[in-house]
This record gives structure tokens, sequence and C-alpha cells, in this order.
């Protein structure tokens, strides 16, 4: 549903064994002046309006976010990253985590186009 709702959206999926290869595949997939984002547990957290100002100041028209494997983020993909935030202290399954970060994304969206969606 949020999915629909974000036109230009693209939903990539990259799996790989460990870490490692998994950030070559990602910083692989990368397109020029993308903005990259990582979600990751020991990450900054930040309320809905936080996080709508982070997108918002990154100011450009790409982002990609990387949702992190079973063995997390490498030390070299967190070292690129312009963000990386945590929603939770809380570990989710891949599935749980992308519906809360379409829905946090769209929520922003809705945010910045003074929508009622968000409530204070």
């Amino acid at each position: 549903m949020y999915a629909k709702r974000l036109p230009g959206l693209e939903i990539v999926e990259l799996k790989d064994s460990n870490p490692n290869k998994e950030a070559e595949a990602i910083i692989g997939s990368l397109k020029n002046n993308e903005k990259l984002i990582l979600l990751s547990e020991d990450g900054s957290q930040y309320n809905s309006r936080e996080f709508t100002q982070k997108l918002n100041n990154l100011t450009i028209d790409r982002i990609a976010i990387a949702i992190g494997g079973a063995g997390g983020h490498s030390q070299k993909l967190k070292a690129q990253a312009n963000l990386i935030i945590s929603f939770s202290s809380l570990t989710f399954p891949h599935d749980l985590a992308r519906l809360i970060l379409l829905e946090q994304i769209y929520r922003a969206t809705t945010i910045l186009q003074g929508s009622p969606y968000h409530r204070d």
C-alpha cells in the first residue's frame, strides 16, 4: 500500500552471505550522487518529524536506504553512509523493517506536504 503511494520508489533487494559481500553489492549498485542511508541497531534514533528533516536536508533526487543482514553492516559501508539510523533497539525481520521504513517515508512526504496523515 505505501509503495503504491510513493511514485518513483524503487525497491531493490540485494542478498549476500556476509556483511562484506553485502557492502560490495550495495556500493556497486549506488548511482552517481546517490546518498546512502543505513538502517542499523547502532544508528541514531529520530522521531517522525526529525526523520523527515534528515531526509529533506539531504536535498538530492536519489536516496538509497539499506537494511542490514543478520550480520549487520560492514565498517566499510558504515564509513560510506551519509546517515545511519535506527528505528529501535529491537531487531526486526526484513519484511517488517521494510514495512516500517516505507510507512515512515510516506509519513515524511505527508509531513512535507502538510497533510493531516501525521498528527503531533
